[in-house]
């Protein structure tokens, strides 16, 4: 996931979005066959930076794209989803395979994952469609969410990335 692309054959950016679900999905896989607490922290660990790197492209450059030229609903349910994912990352990044419900935690997160990345590739009505059929320039998004992933990959390489923060969900904790 670290190729770096030159402008002219960055991929489109559904084909970007697609290829980091199928990454995800593959991460998910190694975690629940992985052995010994080392593995199973450092997949953990690969799994949140990738998803976390994932929803700030959606929703600092796909989503705003998307708003107003599909469904308010579908985008909607995208930003809460990538909320409650987003507790998870926090709290299985700040724990480990030790803690009581770290696995449980990691499958918990795969699923809303899977279910998440159902309703955005679902033939015909899902986000990815809906935003194809509504002409969107998908190499241009795809060419500025790529650019923006590689700034935070490099981000997370030189020091890391910051908690992920939720856009929806308000603190309760006070």
């Amino acid at each position: 996931m670290e190729k770096s692309f030159d402008k002219s054959d960055a991929p489109d950016a559904i084909a970007l979005l697609k290829a980091d679900h199928r990454e995800v999905e593959d991460l998910f896989e190694k975690f629940e066959s992985a052995k010994g607490d080392g593995a199973k922290k450092k997949l953990a660990e690969k799994i949140c930076l990738e998803l976390k790197i994932h929803s700030l492209i959606e929703e600092e450059i796909f989503y705003p794209a998307c708003r107003g030229k599909i469904e308010d609903d579908l985008l909607d349910e995208s930003y809460v989803e990538h909320d409650g994912a987003k507790v998870l990352i926090n709290e299985i990044e700040a724990g480990g395979p030790d803690d009581a419900f770290y696995d449980a935690k990691v499958k918990v997160l795969s699923e809303q994952i899977e279910h998440h990345v159902k309703e955005e590739e679902k033939y015909v009505e899902g986000m990815f469609a809906q935003a194809r059929k509504a002409g969107l320039d998908m190499d241009e998004l795809g060419r500025t969410m790529m650019a923006r992933k590689e700034e935070l990959q490099a981000q997370a390489k030189a020091g890391g990335l910051p908690p992920a923060e939720t856009t929806t969900f308000e603190d309760v904790r006070a």
